[in-house]
């Protein structure tokens, strides 16, 4: 059983571990879990809780003895009996069902509506009677005051079959093209239908009025979230008689009162993807929404990620429990212990009591979170996108056992490295015991050495004001890092430093003379055997001159001394291009062109880079063009397309064809002519 904890929310997987084949014996099966330890922990809350390779919805009973799921392949249903936790019946289907709906208390009247357009209805015994609707549809929904089933899809009707009187009753027309969702008000009986467009339709069943509308599709858009087309909506449920929930299918969930057109709440799950289904807690007032990736309860409750994609998910009453159908064979069941268990297995209660009172290890205590930058740094950045490495927010899990080895190889002395720093802080504190100088630290000693003498001139100022003194930097736990590792060092040569801060090299050359005298103190005392007391040094005042003069003198000389570090550079650059050998470069000419030269290229581009007017007269000089004034006062200008060499080549080839022609026409006319006089003569 796997323990995975957020928020301080434990959360048990009750379907965790391996299934064994349905096909061993059992005597098989008694030594498997001799040998396995994980398959003689795991616990079969329900036998055989699992399709043969995916479910797609899942549903409790009104009296919670019996839960019904479908799935494929093939289409079926199986119902499952809690008291028995086991099966109770399964039935195969002609099609794959797209949702159903448990009328009775028990198992005795179910609805399924199918994806090639069929309702059927099973009795105890099996299928009852079976219709067609008019279009493919959706979602459905059980109007228990009149017995109407309304059902929604691919048309803008909302489709209601009686079932007293067993016909088809007069649509409700919408204006929407299609309607994805829809859901009946357990209070009041308000009928409302999400739809394509992202708006959801409120009707009264009866008078068969429109009585509200609601633009979902508007108040999902955030300043936060971005979408790449109109939301719809994708899922709706009910809470009471005044809330309601809306799923869209970019991912937002939203909270409606009823007398309201603008949303309470709007949570994002930030995956883009459809909200599946929405669930409400009642005793933990939680909205429990989830799409294919991942399932949240409430705004920062908890959250959980099963390993395969979720089709559905059902809430077992007045529980912690929780079900969900998924694109793999095994349903999960998750129990939460922030509510008690189901009666019909109370002992899950007592089991997860002795599980806190002796804690094992949780799902992350196994795995190590590594960012990008390790990886590199322990040589495995290979690694991403492979089994190895499974992606989280800005970084990846990995296992624990595979990072010890890694770093070993990385780096084998680290543990000479851990003692050394440990014999050194140990060192530390005992120095810290004894009378010490005012010493400087390793990283950023001008700007410590800054700090201090400005805290020194805000001490004078304070005595004379008679303030209280304010903390200093060096001694605030926010900024010890900036003094102790060297890659928050200020880089004084860099160009963005020398600009801003023009006037610090003045003052720094003061600070640098002062640092030296501190570092040869420093060399003194560790060579001494004793260390003598310390005197604290007299805080020089930094003489800032405000003169803008200075400033402006300061930046210039430090931009000539930039240009000219830029020209040095160039020049070595030059140098060293000079030095590289040149390769000689080959090009493919295309074909039906010649190569002329290199000049042409650049011809065109000049010509390119001239206005209109200049290439309009470059034009008429070469004969290519022609302007004229018309009688009505206008322009009027002639091209001549300039001919490529695969026409002049073509122009040729016709022309020495049309000379053969005339010459062959030549010759036989001649010698028609001197057989006919041949006749003659004869």
């Amino acid at each position: 059983m796997q323990v995975s904890s957020l928020n301080e929310v434990k959360i048990y997987s009750l379907s965790a571990g391996r299934s064994l084949p349905e096909w061993l014996s059992d005597r098989k099966k008694r030594a498997l879990q001799k040998k396995d330890v994980d398959i003689r922990r795991r616990i079969e809350l329900i036998q055989d809780f699992e399709m043969p390779t995916v479910s797609t919805k899942i549903k409790v009973s009104r009296d919670g003895q019996y839960i019904m799921a479908v799935g494929t392949y093939k289409p079926r249903i199986r119902c499952y009996d809690t008291y028995q936790l086991s099966q109770k019946f399964e039935r195969c289907l002609d099609s794959e069902v797209v949702t159903f709906e448990i009328l009775s208390d028990d198992y005795s009247k179910i609805v399924f509506l199918q994806c090639d357009r069929y309702v059927e209805f099973h009795s105890q015994h099996g299928r009852y009677y079976r219709t067609r609707i008019p279009k493919f549809g959706r979602d459905f929904a059980y109007h228990y005051p009149s017995c109407d089933l309304y059902f929604v899809g691919a048309s803008s009707e909302v489709y209601r079959l009686n079932l007293e009187q067993g016909r088809f009753l007069n649509s409700l027309q919408t204006d929407a093209s299609e309607s994805n969702v829809c859901d009946i008000n357990p209070v009041h009986y308000l009928f409302a239908a999400g739809t394509a467009e992202g708006k959801v339709e409120c009707w009264d069943p009866r008078t068969r009025n429109r009585v509200g509308l609601l633009d979902c599709a508007l108040s999902s858009v955030t300043a936060d979230t971005e979408i790449d087309c109109l939301p719809s909506v994708s899922a709706l449920k009910f809470h009471g008689a005044l809330n309601m929930a809306v799923g869209t299918s970019t991912g937002q969930v939203l909270l409606y009162d009823l007398r309201s057109s603008n949303p309470l709440i709007v949570k994002d799950h930030q995956y883009g993807l459809p909200i599946k289904s929405i669930q409400f807690q009642h005793q933990l007032d939680l909205i429990i929404s989830a799409d294919s990736r991942i399932i949240k309860m409430g705004k920062i409750f908890t959250s959980m990620e099963p390993e395969y994609d979720i089709n559905d998910v059902c809430l077992y009453p007045n529980s912690g429990m929780l079900m969900t159908a998924n694109e793999a064979p095994k349903m999960n069941i998750y129990y939460m212990p922030v509510r008690p268990a189901p009666k019909w297995c109370s002992f899950l209660d007592n089991l997860t009591e002795e599980l806190e009172e002796n804690p094992e290890s949780t799902v992350y205590d196994d795995y190590k979170f590594v960012t990008r930058k390790d990886l590199e740094n322990l040589g495995l950045a290979h690694l991403i996108g492979s089994s190895l490495l499974r992606a989280y927010m800005h970084g990846f899990f990995m296992d624990i056992r595979l990072y010890h080895k890694a770093k070993m190889m990385a780096n084998p002395f680290a543990y000479e490295e851990y003692r050394r720093e440990k014999i050194r802080q140990k060192i530390e504190e005992t120095r810290a015991q004894r009378v010490q100088l005012k010493k400087l630290p390793k990283v950023n000693k001008e700007l410590a050495l800054k700090l201090i003498e400005e805290e020194g001139e805000e001490q004078q100022a304070t005595r004379k004001r008679k303030q209280k003194n304010l903390p200093s930097l060096l001694k605030d736990d926010r900024f010890k890092v900036m003094f102790e590792n060297p890659d928050f060092q200020v880089d004084e040569q860099s160009e963005e430093f020398r600009l801003l801060n023009p006037l610090v090299s003045k003052i720094s050359e003061k600070r640098k003379k002062k640092l030296k005298l501190l570092q040869e103190q420093e060399a003194q005392e560790q060579e001494e055997e004793e260390e003598p007391e310390g005197k604290p040094s007299d805080a020089e005042s930094s003489e800032s001159s405000d003169d803008e003069k200075g400033w402006v003198e300061e930046v210039r000389k430090q931009r000539k001394l930039l240009r000219q570090e830029e020209k040095v550079k160039r020049q070595e650059r030059f140098k060293e291009d000079q030095q590289t050998l040149l390769k000689p470069q080959f090009f493919e000419i295309k074909e039906g062109e010649e190569f002329r030269s290199f000049k042409d290229s650049a011809k065109k581009q000049k010509l390119m880079k001239k206005t209109l007017g200049d290439r309009l007269k470059l034009e008429e000089k070469l004969g290519t063009l022609t302007v004229s004034d018309t009688t009505v006062g206008s322009k009027q200008a002639t091209f001549k397309l300039k001919k490529s060499e695969q026409q002049k080549k073509q122009q040729e080839a016709e022309k020495q064809h049309r000379q053969e022609r005339k010459t062959l026409r030549r010759s036989a006319s001649h010698l028609t002519s001197k057989r006919g006089r041949g006749q003659r003569f004869h």
